[in-house]
């Protein structure tokens, strides 16, 4: 299904949020706080446009995705980014690999989405962090339905007359109608054994920004402890996690 949207990918994308994706993506590179030295691995790169801005800064990317359709038009048009196919659930890099690692728009279309975040804790230095932009639940209720709306009527509506497979779009709509709030998705970070949990509503919580952190000393136990010490739901922590 990616490889068939992949040539239209970004264009689409910008059409049906409005315009706003550019936005978005630009608050989760100011959260990552990525620098020149670091690596940093972006999951879920699809043609690398979320990977742009850190290779353009000096910053050693790894644009990581499932889909070998978007890598080879990503790989077209960005020959200087190091583009790797790989599962989100079974990462092809070794434990530690990376200084901060990030996933925009593509948590909610992995099967096992605890399964991957658990994995991100793996492959990420103690200490570093991680940054989740998805798709979440508006806060207001009027926007909340009017949102809703726009979901199942306009949005493959407007995707038939633009993309290259709007079947797919059809798909983008349910799938953001099932995936978790906000709040489910902190908690699923904390169970996944990182910590300092925050989240970010962006466009009225049409979409949300987490950033945790893994655990300054890194040992086999840590992610059981994380885990054993969270009890309850989580806290909202609507915290402004950009300087």
């Amino acid at each position: 299904m990616f490889d068939d949207v992949a040539p239209k990918y970004d264009v689409v994308n910008d059409v049906l949020s409005l315009w706003q994706t550019r936005r978005w993506r630009k608050v989760v590179v100011d959260a990552m706080e990525a620098s020149k030295g670091q690596r940093v691995l972006d999951l879920a790169a699809g043609t690398g446009t979320s990977s742009e801005p850190y290779a353009d800064a000096g910053i050693d990317v790894v644009a990581c995705d499932f889909s070998l359709g978007m890598l080879k038009v990503g790989k077209r048009r960005r020959p200087d980014i190091n583009f790797v196919a790989g599962d989100a659930t079974n990462l092809p890099f070794a434990d530690n690999s990376f200084d901060a690692t990030t996933i925009s728009f593509g948590l909610r279309n992995v099967n096992e989405p605890k399964k991957a975040l658990e994995e991100m804790l793996r492959v990420t230095k103690p200490g570093g962090r991680l940054v989740i932009a998805e798709f979440s639940q508006p806060v207001v209720p009027l926007w909340r339905t009017m949102y809703t709306e726009y979901l199942m009527r306009a949005l493959p509506a407007i995707a038939t007359k633009v993309a290259s497979n709007p079947d797919a779009y059809v798909y983008l709509a349910e799938s953001i109608r099932a995936w978790p709030d906000q709040d489910h998705l902190a908690a699923w970070l904390q169970e996944s054994g990182w910590e300092k949990v925050t989240y970010r509503n962006l466009t009225g919580g049409i979409v949300a920004v987490h950033r945790a952190f893994k655990a300054e000393e890194s040992t086999p136990d840590s992610a059981a402890a994380a885990i054993a010490a969270h009890k309850g739901p989580v806290a909202k922590l609507r915290r402004n996690i950009v300087r």
